[in-house]
């Protein structure tokens, strides 16, 4: 990967809740629940606490620690440096330690969806990122912002980068796939499509 690319990446480090946009191909966000759906919805979201990106990454842990000192513009594309700092870096977010407080809790989080497994009936699993693009259109995240997603029943109607809301039982499980490292792991007992609360 080019060095720009690892700029663009550290650049895109999530803080908080993720910019959400709608789906590439320009169509619009989905509209907002009728009232009593939107009540029986917030009666279910009441179960769970809302939680911000940043509360999956434990507050002593630096995803750049071993990369202190590199000065990323002396070096070319070329430079074998760059190559050996990218791949040290993949290895540390690869392997991202979780939050150990997080671990077990009821929580809801908005994020971009990046199917893993599908089928007629829905997406059976899915990788739940902080923002649009990642692990698709750019390298993934580190693996404690990255959650491993199984639906209770294939979700239907839900595409590649669609933004939602996921309530359910968090768990610290590594999981390797072939979209990237997730560091947690989630039975979702809800998947909302995302609508912004008013303010």
């Amino acid at each position: 990967m080019a060095l720009s690319g690892a700029s663009a990446v550290l650049a895109q480090a999530p803080q908080g809740v993720p910019t959400l946009s709608p789906p590439q191909g320009g169509t619009a966000a989905k509209p907002a629940p009728a009232p009593s759906a939107a009540k029986a919805t917030a009666a279910r979201a009441g179960a769970f606490r809302e939680i911000k990106w940043d509360e999956l990454v434990p507050k002593n842990w630096d995803p750049m620690a071993e990369l202190k000192g590199l000065d990323f513009n002396s070096l070319t594309d070329a430079d074998p440096r760059a190559a050996q700092a990218m791949k040290k870096m993949r290895e540390v977010w690869d392997n991202a330690p979780g939050n150990p407080q997080i671990d077990g809790q009821a929580v809801r989080i908005p994020g971009f969806v990046v199917p893993l497994e599908e089928s007629k009936d829905g997406i059976k699993e899915f990788l739940l990122v902080p923002y649009f693009g990642a692990c698709v259109h750019s390298p993934p995240p580190p693996a404690n912002q990255i959650i491993h997603v199984l639906p209770q029943s294939p979700a239907k109607g839900v595409r590649s980068m669609d933004a939602v809301w996921i309530n359910g039982v968090v768990r610290r499980e590594k999981t390797d796939s072939y979209m990237g490292a997730a560091g947690y792991r989630m039975q979702a007992q809800s998947i909302e499509p995302y609508v912004e609360r008013p303010k």
